[in-house]
């Protein structure tokens, strides 16, 4: 992990690496010069462990994320982002150091540099030109300023700022003063006019630092990652009580669980009243007597190869089947003769689409919900049975009254009672009817009246409007005279030639 405690290997090797540093600032004999060389031996072999380490605990947190994906998945997708990015940067410093190490010769028995020989810097002489970098120097600049750059952005999660600030100190390519205090170029302190062998050892230090960032990189996800699937957030409270039904009054008893939810966690099989379909317990059995029930079984995961039984166990309670229907008027206790009476018709119990109802003038218009049109006599009785899940079937009836329509109230221009205004206005004039007090909505037609003003005869109409010879009869009344509009005959709409009761007169007053 970043900032965790380094190896005794890793401290060795550090340790040797500063002390032939300081060395080299004295006169530098071949001794010391092997010595790189075996420094960078160790470095080479550390490298080598490092990258095997690493593949392993990126297989193991692929493995991981196949098998229980969420966190581990998305940890994964950050994983190879740093692997591509270590990859491209370790790869670009051991051309680096192919470059160091161009004229010498490996002996093809030991498989080891000639040391001894390697005591001039003149193969990276073009990453300077004076006090400043020549064009392969700013190159490798960009370089490591580019590696560090694209390990933040991989890394954006806090949880990874550790690992981030390390990368940052160790490749810190800020200008560096000397003991005199006078600042030098990065690569310039650390490369220039050095031996071939010990630029060689500084370049695998490099592949070391990067490969520990890699590896600090594959923990903190490992772990993190865990730490991630178990919070508290995936995380529900449920409330689960002792069973699944309570008579009223009754104390209600039970608890409140931690339960995790996650669409990833699978069940390898399952032992109880039912089965798995597609990864998941289906419950299935038939209820026992009536009172309070226990259910129990087991699941079955599988975890890092081992195989985790969970059992699980819960109540419910069983109730009487039902034996009667609800059945009721959605307007009032009554259907009425020559409209569409609203019906509401359910079994306690049992689905709609097992539930019939059946009487004259009664029809389906909806789950649970009829239309009652009633026809003759006085009272019309509904029957109604429900089939329930066993196959038994269930039945109950309810007896309504029929009652007719109520007499409607005439009107001239829409108005009831006395209407006043000029004669103009009445030759007009619609005769009209309308319901009351009446709750549903319904459209009523005139089809004739009778008008009679005082000393005048009574003229018969046919059709709501005034005809010629109501026009002459009117022609003779003046201001202050009533004209009595009565007999009126109305039908309701829709209901053929049925006449609703006696409808209530309207006068019209001359002004």
């Amino acid at each position: 992990m970043a900032g965790g405690k380094l190896t005794p290997r890793q401290k060795m090797i550090n340790l040797m690496y500063l002390v032939f540093i300081a060395m080299l600032a004295m006169n530098v004999s071949k001794e010391v010069i092997s010595g790189f060389g075996l420094m960078n031996e160790k470095f080479e072999s550390s490298n080598q462990n490092s990258k095997l380490s690493n593949e392993q605990m990126l297989g193991a947190l692929d493995a991981k994320a196949a098998e229980a994906k969420g966190e581990f998945a998305a940890a994964s997708v950050t994983a190879h982002k740093v692997k591509a990015i270590t990859d491209n940067f370790y790869n670009y410093i051991a051309s680096l150091k192919e470059q160091a190490t161009k004229g010498y010769e490996v002996d093809p028995e030991t498989g080891k540099l000639p040391y001894e020989e390697m005591d001039k810097g003149d193969n990276i002489a073009d990453w300077f030109t004076g006090e400043g970098y020549d064009k392969k120097g700013n190159e490798i600049i960009a370089a490591i300023n580019q590696y560090k750059v694209d390990m933040k952005a991989a890394l954006a999660d806090k949880k990874y700022a550790a690992i981030v600030n390390e990368i940052e100190t160790k490749f810190d390519v800020s200008d560096v003063k000397n003991k005199e205090g006078i600042a030098i170029k990065f690569l310039s302190y650390h490369f220039k006019d050095f031996p071939a062998i010990a630029t060689v050892a500084k370049l695998s230090a490099w592949q070391n630092d990067i490969n520990k960032a890699e590896s600090d990189v594959y923990s903190a996800a490992l772990g993190k990652a865990a730490v991630a699937a178990a919070s508290y957030s995936n995380y529900q409270a449920i409330v689960v009580l002792d069973k699944n039904a309570y008579f009223q009054g009754e104390a209600v008893t039970g608890k409140v669980v931690l339960g995790r939810y996650d669409e990833n966690t699978k069940p390898t099989s399952f032992s109880g009243p039912g089965k798995i379909v597609n990864g998941q317990a289906v419950i299935s059995l038939t209820a026992g007597g009536v009172g309070e029930q226990t259910i129990g079984g087991q699941f079955t995961f599988v975890e890092d190869g081992k195989t985790v039984p969970l059992k699980f166990s819960g109540k419910y309670v069983v109730v009487p089947r039902p034996n009667s229907a609800t059945i009721s008027a959605d307007k009032m206790n009554v259907v009425y003769r020559g409209v569409s009476n609203p019906i509401s018709i359910s079994f306690a119990g049992i689905s709609d689409k097992d539930v019939n109802a059946s009487a004259p003038g009664l029809s389906k218009v909806g789950n649970g919900k009829y239309v009652m049109n009633p026809q003759g006599g006085n009272e019309v009785v509904i029957n109604v049975s429900g089939k329930m899940s066993d196959g038994k079937v269930a039945s109950d009836k309810k007896v309504f009254r029929i009652k007719g329509i109520p007499g409607p109230t005439g009107t001239i221009r829409g108005e009831t009672g006395v209407v006043k205004g000029p004669k103009s206005n009445l030759e007009i004039a619609t005769i009209g009817a309308k319901l009351e007090d009446f709750d549903f909505d319904v459209n009523l037609d005139v089809v004739g009246f009778n008008l009679k003003i005082t000393g005048q005869p009574t003229v018969v109409v046919q059709g709501n409007k005034l005809n010629a010879q109501c026009k002459a009869v009117l022609s003779k009344a003046g201001r202050g005279d009533q004209v009595t509009i009565s007999e009126i005959k109305t039908k309701l709409v829709g209901a053929g030639n049925y006449l609703l009761p006696r409808t209530a007169p309207v006068i019209f007053e001359i002004q």
